[in-house]
């Protein structure tokens, strides 16, 4: 008998949430109604499920190789009997995909909560000055996708008709659908493909989207960039993605792209920038502007500043939460590269002086 950890490609010690995520993927692959589907396989992945998903069984797998509450190949000619897979025991294997797969959009075109399809993510990108990364800002893009119908809201139904139950699936919103094989009868359930599992259908098709809910159209969207964004973070916008026919909406996903400032960096909540003084500013004191992204401030130069020494302005940084960080300032000494005769007396008297 086949170890069936090793065919779920599980660890023993496998929370049953590994377990039904492996199941999942391997069931998505092997499953008989698809292309790449394996229907000895999906047997062999359908027993080891059957079994480490339950914990009775999953106990008397792991105490004695095998399990003796049903399931297992060393029950002696039962199958699949026993595993009670949708209710239908020896019969037959029922399987819900939008239970199975739930979660796992992109194996049948969309996925999302409770079975529902979802409609596809999109991605964009906004370039923004440096000064409205720290302060925030608005902007307005104009995308071409599928949007959600104005007219029937997304119901289909020309304004005013109302709604009548489905005769594929009568209400039900789901089919079922058996197939024959060597292994016996696999009954899968999917969403009926006339009322895209809504159950109901409008006696009177919308004119504008033709019935479907959603049609391609251009749709201005208004964002709001919150201050003391960074270069390459990402905003997401949920259900402003593409609309889908029956489900929700994907997500948009605006990637910001911040310009860098001429002479002013960012330094988490702080802000830099560099002055140059004179030597003899540097020695007596004085008063410098500073360029900061609200106004040019005034900043004392102490006497006696060292050369490289960063000076604070407060509350001049980036927005954070209910304050500011601060802009600091490095201070850069210029020396003179010639001095006129007087000058050159004036440094020798000071050198003299031992200054």
């Amino acid at each position: 008998m086949k170890d069936y950890y090793e065919v779920l490609g599980v660890e023993k010690g496998a929370s049953q949430d590994e377990v039904k995520k492996a199941f999942r993927k391997l069931a998505s692959k092997y499953h008989p109604d698809k292309k790449t589907g394996d229907e000895a396989r999906f047997k062999e992945i359908s027993e080891a499920y059957a079994v480490l998903s339950d914990e009775k069984k999953r106990s008397e797998y792991d105490t004695y190789g095998r399990s003796f509450s049903g399931g297992g190949g060393q029950q002696g000619g039962g199958g699949f009997g026993g595993f009670g897979f949708g209710g239908q025991g020896a019969q037959g294997f029922e399987f819900d995909l939008g239970d199975i797969f739930n979660g796992f959009g992109d194996i049948f075109g969309g996925g999302g909560g409770q079975g529902k399809p979802r409609g596809r993510d999109i991605s964009i990108d906004i370039e923004i000055p440096f000064k409205e990364s720290v302060f925030g800002t608005k902007r307005s893009v104009l995308l071409t996708k599928n949007s959600t119908c104005d007219t029937c809201t997304g119901s289909g139904a020309a304004p005013g008709s109302s709604m009548q139950t489905c005769a594929t699936c009568n209400g039900n919103g789901k089919v079922r659908e058996t197939r024959g094989s060597v292994l016996g009868s696999f009954t899968t359930v999917r969403p009926c493909n006339t009322c895209h599992g809504k159950g109901q259908i409008p006696k009177e098709k919308c004119a504008t989207c033709k019935g479907q809910g959603v049609l391609k159209k251009e749709e201005e969207i208004a964002i709001t960039i919150p201050p003391g964004i960074e270069n390459g973070e990402m905003i997401r916008m949920t259900a402003r993605g593409e609309a889908i026919q029956a489900g929700t909406p994907g997500d948009l996903y605006i990637k910001i792209h911040v310009t860098p400032h001429k002479t002013i960096t960012r330094e988490g909540d702080n802000l830099r920038s560099t002055i140059h003084i004179k030597l003899t500013d540097a020695l007596l004191g004085s008063d410098y502007s500073v360029e900061t992204l609200d106004e040019p401030t005034s900043i004392r130069i102490p006497e006696g500043v060292k050369n490289g020494e960063v000076l604070r302005i407060r509350n001049k940084g980036v927005k954070s939460g209910s304050g500011r960080g601060d802009f600091l300032v490095r201070v850069m000494i210029d020396i003179p590269q010639k001095l006129s005769r007087r000058a050159r007396k004036l440094v020798e008297e000071l050198k003299e002086e031992g200054i």
